[in-house]
């Protein structure tokens, strides 16, 4: 189950949109050089209220490029870097990877996933109702959260758009992914 990158971005401010680049540098416990997101304890400014000692669980948030064309479907356009993620990849169904795996990324990256992002009302700022597409209930009544996956960095490396990502799951019993 290999995948493609098929953008990266990242952005030194604080910012809902993250300009695309050539490529990103990711360092091991940090994240991606330069971002504003980088960092060992958490950046993302409502967790820093509540406790800016919380180890950083999102220092690199990987989405799908197949919901682009899903929200597409409902009107609305989205292209890479456009929901803030760093990593846009092509053919990994990446919510329905368990907590702990692996994503081998290019030459010697490795993020290691810690769970699904929490999509928030910056999402409508950028297009409105878009945050209804992007979470929404499954047929039980369960929350279903489809803007990414966030992970941290265990090997640092140059990522390119181009790049290969290679899964490797962890030992079972696999954990579903929860927000983060």
């Amino acid at each position: 189950m290999d995948g493609t990158v098929v953008a990266v971005s990242s952005n030194d401010v604080y910012s809902f949109t993250k300009p695309n680049r050539d490529s990103i540098r990711l360092l091991a416990g940090l994240g991606v050089e330069g971002d504003v997101h980088a960092g060992v304890t958490v950046k993302h400014r409502s967790r820093v209220a509540q406790d800016p000692t919380q180890p950083n669980l999102r220092q690199v948030h990987l989405m799908h490029e197949e919901l682009f064309a899903e929200v597409g479907e409902a009107g609305f356009e989205v292209v890479p870097g456009a929901l803030g993620e760093n990593i846009t990849t092509h053919g990994i169904d990446l919510i329905a990877l368990p907590v702990g795996t692996l994503l081998r990324i290019g030459e010697a990256a490795v993020v290691e996933v810690t769970g699904l992002r929490n999509p928030c009302l910056q999402i409508d700022n950028h297009q409105d109702g878009l945050l209804k597409q992007v979470v929404g209930r499954d047929e039980a009544g369960n929350i279903v959260r489809k803007a990414g996956i966030m992970s941290v960095v265990r090997e640092g490396g140059t990522v390119r758009p181009g790049d290969t990502i290679t899964v490797e799951l962890p030992a079972e019993p696999h954990r579903p992914l929860e927000r983060v």
